[in-house]
């Protein structure tokens, strides 16, 4: 039996997947592309489809209203340094980081159906009290910077700055409907080292319209004792060897629950900054086309992998592959 504690935890990923692999239906198919001038997505919306190239630049070259919704976290500010040209959050200030990202998204506002939807994760950060590094966590080793921003203008060494709401407020601004705040709550958050606040063990969610009115099935997902979904999800984070590159990989239940309210089979979900591809392979799992960009070509190559060969599919399978993996760490 797959629950059997007569199969050692370093082995039981390899069992489920060869178990899975012998059994799981047909991959979707999906194509991957590297953006060039001019290029055009108009054939590529019926389909599954990962671009390497910047976000803003593939958007522009997107038609309009193809994508149902979106599910995505973009780049962090000041969080971590991707050694890449043209990321995002690192040597922008504060401000200039929101303008940046509040850009992408009025092209996302384009390619989206009247009755599309954003689904926004993105997490807030405090100061750097002008040290222009960050040492090395044991617990997470990426985390080490040799170059941080100083403290914006404005905000005081040590403050909160406040960035999902900065970034709301400013798409708000710009024509979205500002619909829902979610809190996404971790209920194994790492501990921090600071001993003058409470640890942080929340990130927010967004939920934006195009429209007033818009696609939202209100059966699709419930709560506890199935009571209608509330706003505080508790999703535990799950790390595992197939993204262990990427460190700020959101759980495949976050973005599942997205799209099951916001789209229907058949319909297209995109995600502008794609990462290590959960947006895509909650997309694939549940039927729907999905569209992803990436900026990093070693994250492209990571969803290619994860995607093709991890595979479509259910979703309690992919719990059960990347608890395994985490055990076999």
């Amino acid at each position: 039996m797959l629950g059997s504690s007569k199969i050692h935890s370093s082995r039981r990923g390899q069992v489920l997947k060869l178990e899975h692999m012998a059994s799981r239906p047909p991959q979707p198919a999906f194509t991957v592309r590297e953006h060039g001038l001019g290029m055009s997505y108009r054939d590529a919306v019926e389909g599954n489809t990962l671009v390497r190239g910047n976000a803003l630049e593939v958007l522009t070259s997107m038609p309009p209203d193809c994508i149902q919704t979106v599910v995505t976290s973009p780049p962090y500010w000041s969080l971590r340094d991707y050694g890449i040209d043209g990321q995002i959050g690192l040597s922008e200030t504060v401000y200039a980081y929101i303008d940046s990202l509040a850009d992408v998204f009025d092209q996302v506002h384009r390619v989206l159906r009247d009755d599309g939807t954003l689904w926004l994760n993105i997490g807030d950060t405090y100061t750097s009290g002008n040290r222009m590094w960050r040492a090395p966590d044991k617990k997470n080793r990426a985390r080490a910077m040799d170059l941080r921003p100083t403290t914006p203008e404005g905000l005081k060494d040590k403050d909160l700055i406040g960035i999902p709401w900065r970034l709301a407020f400013a798409l708000q601004e710009r024509g979205w409907y500002l619909r829902s705040e979610v809190i996404w709550r971790k209920p194994n958050a790492q501990p921090e080292s600071v001993k003058d606040r409470p640890t942080r063990d929340h990130e927010q969610v967004f939920l934006f319209s195009k429209s007033e009115r818009y696609k939202y099935d209100v059966a699709a997902v419930k709560g506890p004792n199935d009571r209608r979904l509330r706003t505080v999800w508790d999703i535990k984070t799950r790390p595992n060897r197939a993204t262990s590159g990427h460190f700020a990989t959101y759980p495949i239940e976050l973005a599942e629950r997205c799209i099951r309210i916001t789209s229907g089979i058949g319909d297209l979900v995109l995600d502008p900054f794609l990462g290590s591809g959960t947006t895509s392979l909650a997309a694939g799992i549940l039927g729907r086309h999905f569209f992803g960009i990436e900026l990093n070509p070693e994250y492209v190559d990571m969803s290619r992998i994860r995607l093709g060969e991890e595979g479509f599919k259910d979703l309690a399978s992919v719990n059960e592959l990347e608890e395994a993996g985490r055990a076999a760490l």
